[in-house]
């Protein structure tokens, strides 16, 4: 079948995308699902740094690709073997369609799964194949998704059926930015009542970690970020203290407005000097988690006696730690009793001829998730 998509075609044009348009939008090819794949029409699709850093080049990656990873849609058709969905169903797309059999799946940490790593950086589903191809040649699939095109052809291990009555806009939010932060906190930092926690960066993900921590109880929720506006925002949400990273003595302040630090800190930049700054707020004893993923270039350099003599844990989050099948149901459950704002970050909605300009406010700081709509 053919269907309109958003083709990446060259990385690290300049900006503003707007004149430059690395994104072109153009018909594809659309093989059907093959053995245990599934045909989506793509409904809904954030717009997140980890596509803008493929478009710049930070994480470049081989073109042609269609990108978009953060996504929600209807189930269309049914590849050979899908026995437990049916057309009209509706699912949230997930960029790790963990396989359930290899060692990091078996362990319980399939957003870890080997096979779909190995898939999702060769381009091709987990099965291996390539569904897409434009102007005769074959188009790489971005983490298994590629949800920048109005269908999408995905591994059944790759999308997870959602209640109807949650909207697809705000469904899809959980497929990246609520799963990401909220799993940061419940899982990889398992924040606890009481505790103290500071957020730098407030990006989609930023803020769902922000009412990820306020949903688990924190004492203390301390925003950073270079924008007031965006602190402005994570006030709103129930950050108890602020603090402007470009500031002078940030770090001191946030030190002081605490007691000498933070349980857990963590850092939604994708910026080593950002993780700097997280780790010199983590208490003795505390907990620094990344969650950003920076240019491959960048490195950081910490007091190593620090962390013996200090008892210091410096941890990596993907995906939020996350069991997809098992958290997705619990935050759409916290969305819908109140406790997790998923709405408050949609501050745009988009076509996808509106794309590249879209990538440029993204670029720009101006918006925290912007969602295509494909039907508009």
């Amino acid at each position: 079948m053919k269907t309109r998509a958003a083709v990446l075609t060259r990385i690290g044009a300049p900006a503003p995308y707007a004149t430059s348009r690395p994104l072109e939008i153009t018909e594809v090819e659309l093989a059907p699902p093959g053995p245990g794949e599934v045909l989506v029409r793509v409904a809904a699709a954030g717009l997140c740094h980890s596509d803008l850093s493929i478009i710049n080049g930070d994480r470049p990656r081989r073109t042609p690709i269609v990108l978009g990873h953060e996504a929600a849609g209807v189930v269309e058709a049914l590849g050979e073997g899908v026995i437990d969905l049916e057309p009209g169903d509706h699912v949230i797309l997930l960029f790790v369609p963990s396989c359930g059999h290899c060692l990091p799946c078996a362990e319980g940490r399939p957003v870890l799964c080997e096979p779909a790593a190995a898939a999702n950086a060769a381009g091709t589903l987990l099965g291996g194949g390539k569904r897409l191809s434009y102007q005769g040649e074959p188009v790489d699939h971005f983490v298994g998704v590629s949800a920048f095109a109005e269908h999408a052809v995905l591994s059944r291990r790759g999308v997870q059926k959602i209640d109807k009555s949650l909207p697809l806009e705000i469904a899809a939010l959980f497929g990246c930015a609520v799963m990401t932060g909220v799993g940061a906190i419940a899982n990889t930092s398992q924040v606890h009542p009481g505790q103290k926690v500071a957020v730098v960066g407030l990006g989609g993900v930023g803020l769902s970690a922000l009412m990820g921590a306020v949903a688990a109880g924190a004492s203390q929720v301390v925003a950073v970020d270079l924008s007031d506006e965006k602190l402005a925002l994570a006030r709103s949400l129930g950050a108890t203290d602020v603090v402007n990273a470009g500031t002078e003595g940030a770090v001191e302040t946030l030190r002081a407005l605490t007691g000498g630090g933070v349980d857990h800190a963590l850092e939604m930049v994708g910026s080593a000097k950002a993780l700097e700054f997280a780790y010199a707020v983590t208490r003795r004893g505390g907990t620094t988690v990344t969650v950003g993923l920076p240019a491959s270039s960048q490195n950081i350099s910490l007091p190593v006696w620090q962390m013996v003599a200090e008892e210091r844990t410096l941890k990596g989050s993907y995906l939020g730690s996350c069991v997809p099948r098992r958290d997705i149901d619990r935050y759409v459950a916290l969305y819908r009793a109140g406790r997790l704002p998923v709405d408050q970050l949609l501050t745009g909605r988009l076509s996808l001829d509106q794309i590249n300009e879209g990538f440029d406010r993204l670029a720009r700081g101006e918006a925290i998730r912007q969602i295509i709509t494909m039907n508009s």
